[in-house]
């Protein structure tokens, strides 16, 4: 990677600046974000902002800079090119646009493993922004021991400054644009705050594998004997839910890497969803809604100032960003040992996939590979409902890489630590969505703990005629007849034509990875639907 003085570039924001603000601390930056008209206060001291016209990512907005590094490794299908020079005049725009404006400076780290860290420096003109991301990233000197080796990391982040397609070579005004080689990320022309802390994973993925560490958009906790279980899953999914568990301390909320010593969290912090969120359901995220520094984003508050996660008026991608540290069962350090088991987490909305499934290695990269779920209203632009889905790795829009490089990782990582996979259906079932219900938590929840405590080790399963995968017979405390969907819906003839489709679906979407998937150590479909 070229040598770049980060030091210098951070220098010129701060000589444009109107005033630089340090490394805040939490307090100061709610204050500041106040008395800029940025946000205002919940009931009970969260911070409430709105993200304007933005209320997702913007994945066709996403540009890599192509250069000697990139050129031959980065999968270009799945991202913008700039080159060298056009990204160097839109740096110097968006250093401009800082010209006598208050900037905001946070020194954070990602990666919890001090052998794999990088030391990110955001700067912004917005003091929610630095709260948002002083949440999400690790605090030196909190938890996390600092490595004496992290890559240097500097995110350019203008909210408010407009980029021009004709000068800067980006598709819109809004711009997501990375350097690898400088590891320097430019975010322009939208608010909505997860483009910050995906820009970290989108560098993490891409420098990761040449250390030998597999990047994952997954959450983790630990069992009772300190084994390690992944949670992988698009938005929407139930990461998030599904891994804060009491009596099992989490790892990590959303971004991890598994080296060969383990997995560690790549964040210090969780984005989680907050759609119908309630005590009941969610007793630690609803909790960590009513904490002064906590950042809501675009959550609508009542006369009293208290939120409505049921109102989605604005939009069903609904935010709270918190540091983990709020929870009540963390692990130390934010580290785990080699995971024993690894869950794929689904929203069919077909209501096709059995609420659980267990997976043959071979099976499990190709769920890998394939990601489907049902697509989130909300969690990107022009997206209104719920849609059938694919996103290679559980995340291709953060993959700078072809999907099968971290395909055949998994396979690797697999093959050495003996884990064992599942497939979980939080989707519909009796029906696709619209016509069937989605599987209810509690259900999900005794079918994961099953799964988790090894209590379906030895259970008598049936191999799905379709999929191939092994689905248990019965699961203590769950509806026997929720495990094979057909004897969900009303009209049985319905559900196979549905699943011939789904089924189809899959087949098509595999194509796209060519020979070199085929060839790879990965599953196939045990029958394919005609």
């Amino acid at each position: 990677m070229t040598q770049f003085d980060h030091e210098t570039l951070r220098s010129q924001i701060a000589a444009r600046a109107g005033s630089l603000s340090l490394n805040d601390i939490a307090p100061v930056l709610v204050a500041r974000s106040l008395q800029g008209e940025e946000s205002e206060l919940t009931a009970d001291g969260a911070v409430s902002v709105r993200t304007g016209a933005f209320t997702g990512r913007s994945p066709k907005d996403k540009f890599i800079v192509r250069d000697g590094l990139t050129e031959n490794s980065v999968w270009w299908d799945n991202s913008g090119a700039l080159s060298p020079a056009q990204f160097d005049v839109l740096l110097d725009d968006a250093i401009g646009s800082f010209g006598g404006v208050a900037a905001f400076r946070q020194d954070l780290l990602a990666g919890a493993d001090p052998r794999h860290q990088y030391a990110v420096t955001v700067l912004t003109t917005s003091a929610w922004h630095a709260l948002f991301i002083r949440n999400l990233l690790i605090r030196p000197g909190e938890m996390v021991e600092t490595g004496s080796t992290a890559a240097p990391v500097t995110i350019v982040h203008a909210p408010y400054f407009k980029a021009d397609p004709a000068r800067h070579g980006s598709r819109t005004d809004t711009v997501i644009a990375l350097d690898m080689s400088r590891n320097i990320v430019i975010i322009a022309g939208t608010l909505y705050a997860g483009e910050i802390k995906k820009s970290v994973f989108s560098l993490f993925n891409f420098h990761a594998p040449r250390q030998g560490v597999l990047p994952m958009h997954c959450s983790a906790n630990l069992g009772k004997d300190g084994e390690a279980a992944l949670f992988f899953g698009l938005s929407g999914t139930g990461k998030t839910t599904l891994s804060n568990d009491p009596n099992r301390p989490l790892i990590g909320d959303d971004e991890h890497g598994w080296s060969e010593h383990g997995v560690f969290n790549l964040e210090g912090g969780c984005y989680a969803k907050t759609i119908k969120l309630s005590p009941e359901a969610e007793p630690e995220i609803f909790a960590a809604t009513e904490r002064f520094g906590t950042v809501l984003e675009n959550v609508i508050l009542d006369d009293a100032r208290v939120p409505d996660f049921d109102d989605v008026s604005l939009t069903e991608n609904t935010r709270a960003a918190y540091p983990i540290h709020v929870l009540p069962a963390i692990a130390k350090g934010s580290v785990g040992g080699t995971p024993k088991t690894v869950v794929f987490l689904t929203a069919d909305a077909f209501g096709v996939l059995p609420p659980i499934a267990r997976l043959t290695p071979e099976q499990a990269v190709y769920h890998f590979l394939s990601g489907y779920t049902a697509k989130v209203a909300g969690t990107e632009r022009g997206i209104t409902e719920p849609q059938a889905t694919f996103s290679a790795c559980f995340g291709a829009p953060f993959m700078p890489l072809h999907p099968t490089v971290y395909g055949d990782m998994l396979a690797d990582k697999l093959q050495s630590s003996g884990a064992t996979a599942w497939l979980i259906n939080t989707g519909w079932t009796g029906g696709g969505y619209g016509v069937g219900k989605r599987i209810d938590i509690a259900s999900t929840r005794r079918l994961l703990s099953a799964a988790l405590d090894g209590a379906l080790d030895d259970a008598e399963m049936r191999v799905d005629e379709l999929f191939g995968f092994e689905v248990p017979l019965t699961v203590p405390g769950v509806e026997t007849r929720l495990l094979t969907p057909r004897l969900t819906w009303a009209d049985a003839e319905a559900y196979d034509r549905q699943s011939t489709h789904l089924a189809g679906l899959f087949r098509a979407n595999f194509e796209k990875f060519g020979d070199g998937a085929n060839a790879a150590p990965g599953p196939r479909m045990a029958l394919a639907a005609e």
